[in-house]
């Protein structure tokens, strides 16, 4: 770590704790959509405009190239050589993020002796998200390189609106100019992201993706294979036996997985952990990607 780097973190620490929060929220902000207005900072932690304004001096004073003011928008701006000065970690933003709620204040979660997780979603680079975000709130594309299973790495330029966690790893829901349709791209797999300056078109914002904007219903109940349904029904919190979901179309055929829900016509998945089956086996010919499902068949 360089001296000029530990100078800031000595700067930083020196710093009031209220006054450290207010200049991670900037610092978030800038990172993650490109971005910050002082009244946002008002509207966030109460403050006056001399004290927001103090701020934005004291963020410029450590981290000069980080932003710059256009005075039309009167707004504070991303510089091209922005670098953090602030560690946010990818878990608490993505989560953060999801829930409506994000205030730059990105540390790590510490762990319970008491209450553990045994699952733990492996998260994307921070910087990778950073620019996908930054891309989503400003409806701009980004050119990326991204590795898929069946053609490894290459370059394309997808217009990306939402992130999702589907229960297995963090997605990202875009109009790929490539192939010309909404599809989903897992976030660990970009090697590169660059956000594009030029405006989407039309047809490839998220109003637009029939799947995202479409909703569907599932009816699940406990698969008929078991001798008693009573566990499954507590499990899952049913009534009269069944549980409703309704989902957005791109996100079903992830639910049925994680659930492991037999979607088979006639629920003949036996012995396969299948605890679920899905009852209204029609709604499977609204849903895109229902080979992700287990037994589905159909003819489409």
């Amino acid at each position: 770590m360089s001296q000029h780097v530990l100078d800031i973190q000595q700067q930083i620490a020196a710093l009031s704790h209220a006054q450290q929060d207010r200049l991670a929220f900037i610092d978030f902000s800038l990172q993650y959509f490109g971005h910050v207005a002082r009244t946002e900072l008002i509207q966030r932690f109460q403050t006056g405009l001399a004290a927001s304004t103090r701020d934005f001096t004291t963020y410029k004073e450590l981290a000069p190239d980080n932003l710059h003011l256009i005075h039309q928008t009167k707004r504070y701006h991303r510089g091209e050589h922005f670098n953090p000065l602030f560690k946010h970690n990818p878990e608490v933003i993505l989560t953060s993020l999801s829930r409506g709620f994000g205030n730059g204040i990105s540390s790590g979660v510490q762990p319970s002796e008491q209450c553990f997780d045994a699952v733990r979603l492996i998260h994307p680079d921070a910087n990778i998200i950073a620019s996908i975000m930054r891309a989503i709130h400003n409806r701009l594309a980004i050119k990326c390189r991204y590795v898929s299973v069946s053609s490894g790495e290459s370059e394309r330029a997808i217009v990306p609106h939402s992130i999702v966690n589907n229960g297995h790893r963090w997605h990202v829901r875009a109009y790929d100019r490539k192939s010309n349709t909404f599809r989903d791209f897992v976030c660990t797999r970009f090697t590169q992201v660059d956000v594009m300056s030029s405006a989407i078109r039309v047809h490839e914002a998220s109003a637009y993706d029939e799947q995202w904007q479409g909703m569907v219903t599932l009816r699940l109940i406990p698969h008929p294979s078991l001798s008693s349904s009573l566990a499954i029904e507590l499990d899952y919190a049913m009534e009269e036996g069944h549980l409703i979901l309704h989902l957005r179309a791109a996100i079903a055929a992830y639910v049925l997985r994680q659930w492991q829900v037999d979607c088979s016509a006639e629920h003949n998945l036996v012995g396969q952990g299948c605890q679920l089956a899905l009852a209204n086996h029609d709604v499977l010919e609204k849903i895109e990607n229902v080979g992700l499902t287990l037994g589905a068949t159909l003819s489409r």
